[in-house]
Formats: structure tokens, C-alpha cells, sequence
């Protein structure tokens, strides 16, 4: 890591000479000011793209709203990421997916001189499909096989949770044993594994959103196949299959027999034991999908009322069998109560001309912030791209397209920045447009979206902001 930063000067002029003149097109020309004691300290996680080789740097600046974020003579070369995560303004963790041991997870600080700083610990995580913050700690979670120990007569191994504990302040990491205490196997009680998306910290519980995910190899022989239901014996896989997210094995039944159901887990605490179970069957399960990960669908507002929020993705399962009749919703678990509110219930689709939504975020007070898919699902069909933005007021139950966005962009990144009640997010525009990726200002009471800095590289991955 020091070497990265002391050639930093270099690689960031070579870098963004190049890039510069790719998009000369640009009419920002002020440059912001880095931080200092007067001025916020916010971090920008961004790579370069060269000669089709990527370079990861954090950059730091004064402003989000306007000028010229430049990586000339500043920031810190760093390993790409999968995920940016900000732990308050205290740490920045760069969430590596670990997939057959590629990438080490580390983490950062802002030092006194106002410049992201890594910090000497890394961590080789679990695989991870889903993450979350409780106290101290972020924590990742995936689902995967206990150890041959736990083998079946057929030499199937049930499924567990692989949980990573990152403590931020300690500088530790952690993971859990292949202990039975963590079975996903039959966690709904319908014989099928589940996987968590989203971990959601209310008081001192920890709310997740449970998704089953069909029975496995192990549930399919459980009891002679009792689980299987009646008129699904075809579903059982005959041989393995499929490509990456989407593969299986011989013998798995892939994907829920369940659709029109939503699980919330309730934890006592960080340790994912134990649990209360609570469901309704007004909305398909609470979590988004791309490729493998899940994303987070469950969210506290400063109230402290839960909100889950399905966007119904069982409607692109090819089977009629798997596929939800439910509509994208939205429900809610009002502060201080462990069960759902029998009297909310938002139909987003009727809303929005039919359309579903891939992710969501909560900005604060009654907004949330929705990544809307252009078009309608088709049952059994793949899902439409997803490049327009809306804000859902949860109070007025309304939801409103969010204007002002480029007509010309290409991407949103990863994860917005909400501060003060807005939220910032960085949106790259399509190749050959000559510009560079800019952060967009977002007023939820508007719903407009106003164009703030500029930041000269190729993508941003991360905003944020970080304190000494």
C-alpha cells in the first residue's frame, strides 16, 4: 500500500492527462479545493480506465455540488472494491467479493492532514451476496455448504450462513464456524434454504429480509422428498447446469416454491441465532436482484418504522410455478412493534404505469429513493434495464419520477450519498459522449436532480464522507 501512494503523483498525472483528452467536450473549469479544518472532507471512491488497464483511487474534495473533482497531484491508489462502505464518518471499507480467493478487504481513515490514509489490516471475507451495519461491526452474509462432517447419506451437505464480522474500530475480522446454530436448511419451515438480503439494525436487533431459495440438495432428499410440493417433482434438477449465478446441481430444486410470501427475520443480535419469523402474503419476497447479489429492501426511517419493499423479481422466473402474482409493494413494521402493519400497504406498480423497481434506498424522513426499471416485467422474461430514478414518499404513499437526469447517461453508480436530507449520486454518461462521470444533487421533495461536480475518471464507485 505505501508504495501505491508515494508513486501516486505520477500515475495520477499520466492518468488524467490521458483521460482529459478523451473529454476535452467538458465546460467545467474550476477545480474544488481539497478539504480541510473548515471545509467537509468527503472521499470519492473512482477508477481509471487506460489501455483497457483499471486503476482504483479515492480522492478527497471540499464539495459535491459543483467545480471539478481532479486526480492530478492528489488522492490514494488502492485494489478495486465491490462495494464502498462508510462505517459513520469514522472508516471506509473497500468490500472485496472474495470469489475463489480474489481480493482482500482493507479499510481507510481521513489523517489529520485531511487525505484518506489505509489502515494496516486485511482481510480475506467470505463470498458475500448481502452486507449490513450493526453497532461496530459490518457484517457480510452469504449462504454456502457446512463441511463433508455434515454429510447426508448421499453426500449432501446442508446449507449454512457464512457470516464475515468486520469490527471498525478494532480493526478485526472474524467468521463463523460451519456450526449448525447457522442453518439456512428449512429456516422458514417449508423445507427450503433461505439467503439474507439486507441487515437492518433497529434498538438492538437486527432485522433481514429472508428469501427462500428453493430446496437443495440436501432438502431434496430430507424425509424422502416430503418437501418437494406436489405436481414439482419435474423441477428437481436431473443433471447439473446453468452458468454462473444461475447454475445448479443434480438433485436441486432452484429457485422458491413459495413466490407470493415475504419472511422477515427479527435477530436478537449480531450472532444471526436467535430469531423470530414474521410474514405477509401482500407483497413477494423483500429483496433486489443482479447476478449475485441481493440487495437490500428493508429499511428503518428516523421514526423508527420498517419498510420492505419487494420488487416483485419472482415474476421473472421461467417456470409459471415460481413466478409471484403479487404486484411490486411495499409494507411496513411500525416502531416498536415486531410484526407487520395490517393496515399499510403500497401497490407500486399502480404507481408507476406497471414498472417495478432493481434497488432502494432511504434518504431520510418520509423519502426513499428508488432505481425504477424502464418497462414492465414480462412474466418468465429477463428483466429491463433499469436507468430512470423515482421517490417514494412512504407517507403520502405517492411516487414521483425524479427529472433532470441526463438523457445521455449510461450507468448510476453502486450507492447514492445522502446527506441533510438529499442524496448525491454519481451517474456516468454513455461512451463517446466525451464526458466525464458527474454526481447529481437530488431534492426528494422535487423529485429533480441537479447536476453537481464533475470528477475527471472513468467511473465512481463510492461517495462519502470521512472525519479525522
Amino acid at each position: 500500500m505505501k508504495q501505491k501512494k508515494y508513486f501516486f503523483n505520477f500515475i495520477a498525472t499520466t492518468l488524467s492527462m490521458s483521460i482529459l483528452v478523451a473529454c476535452s467536450s467538458n465546460d467545467d473549469s474550476n477545480t474544488i479545493e481539497p478539504p480541510t479544518a473548515e471545509k467537509k472532507p468527503y472521499v470519492i471512491a473512482a477508477s481509471v480506465t487506460m489501455s483497457n488497464n483499471s486503476t482504483t483511487v479515492l480522492l478527497n474534495t471540499s464539495s459535491l455540488e459543483n467545480g471539478v473533482v481532479s486526480p492530478v497531484n492528489q488522492g490514494l491508489v488502492t485494489d478495486a472494491a465491490s462495494y464502498w462502505v462508510f462505517h459513520d464518518t469514522d472508516y471506509l471499507y473497500a468490500l472485496a467479493y472474495n470469489d475463489g480467493s480474489a481480493g482482500l478487504t482493507r479499510s481507510f481513515v481521513m489523517n489529520k492532514d485531511y487525505q484518506p490514509e489505509s489502515r494496516p489490516a486485511e482481510y480475506a471475507i467470505n463470498r458475500f451476496t448481502s452486507y449490513g451495519i450493526y453497532k461496530n461491526n459490518i457484517i457480510t452474509t452469504s449462504t454456502g455448504n457446512t463441511d463433508a462432517s455434515w454429510a447426508d447419506e448421499n453426500g449432501y451437505t446442508p446449507k449454512i450462513f457464512l457470516i464475515s464480522y468486520l469490527d471498525t474500530e478494532a480493526e478485526t475480522y472474524q467468521s463463523n464456524e460451519a456450526d449448525k446454530k447457522y442453518f439456512s436448511e428449512n429456516f422458514l419451515g417449508n423445507g427450503e434454504y433461505v439467503t439474507l438480503a439486507g441487515l437492518q439494525q433497529r434498538g438492538n436487533k437486527l432485522f433481514s429480509a429472508a428469501v427462500p431459495m428453493g430446496l437443495s440438495q440436501y432438502g431434496t432428499k430430507d424425509g424422502n422428498g416430503k418437501w418437494i410440493k406436489a405436481g414439482n417433482e419435474d423441477l428437481v434438477k436431473k443433471e447439473a447446469g446453468g452458468s454462473n449465478s444461475s447454475s445448479y446441481k443434480k438433485d436441486e430444486l432452484q429457485w422458491t416454491q413459495y413466490p407470493d410470501e415475504c419472511w422477515i427475520a427479527i435477530f436478537d443480535d449480531a450472532t444471526l441465532t436467535n430469531k423470530k419469523l414474521i410474514k405477509t402474503n401482500k407483497i413477494s419476497y423483500a429483496c433486489g436482484r443482479n447476478k449475485s447479489q441481493y440487495y437490500q429492501m428493508i429499511w428503518a426511517t428516523e421514526s423508527g418504522d420498517i419498510y420492505a419493499l419487494s420488487p416483485s423479481y419472482a415474476k421473472t422466473m421461467a417456470d409459471p410455478r415460481q413466478q409471484t402474482t403479487l404486484p411490486a409493494g411495499v409494507v411496513r413494521i411500525k416502531a416498536g412493534e415486531e410484526d407487520f402493519d395490517d393496515t399499510y400497504y403500497v401497490n407500486i406498480e399502480e404507481l408507476s404505469e406497471g414498472c417495478s423497481f432493481m434497488r432502494s434506498w432511504y434518504i431520510g424522513g418520509n423519502h426513499f429513493l428508488l432505481q425504477m426499471y424502464d418497462k414492465p416485467f414480462t412474466l418468465g422474461g429477463k428483466a429491463p434495464s433499469a436507468l430512470s430514478l423515482a421517490i417514494f414518499n412512504v407517507v403520502d404513499k405517492t411516487l414521483k419520477k425524479v427529472s433532470g437526469l441526463p438523457e445521455d447517461m449510461s450507468a448510476f453508480g453502486k450507492t447514492p450519498y445522502m446527506e441533510d436530507g438529499f442524496a448525491y449520486m454519481p451517474i456516468t454518461y454513455a461512451e463517446g459522449s466525451g464526458k466525464y462521470p458527474a454526481i447529481f444533487k437530488i431534492d426528494p421533495t422535487t423529485a429533480v436532480a441537479t447536476k453537481g461536480a464533475t470528477v475527471q475518471v472513468t467511473s465512481i464507485d463510492g461517495i462519502g464522507m470521512l472525519l479525522p
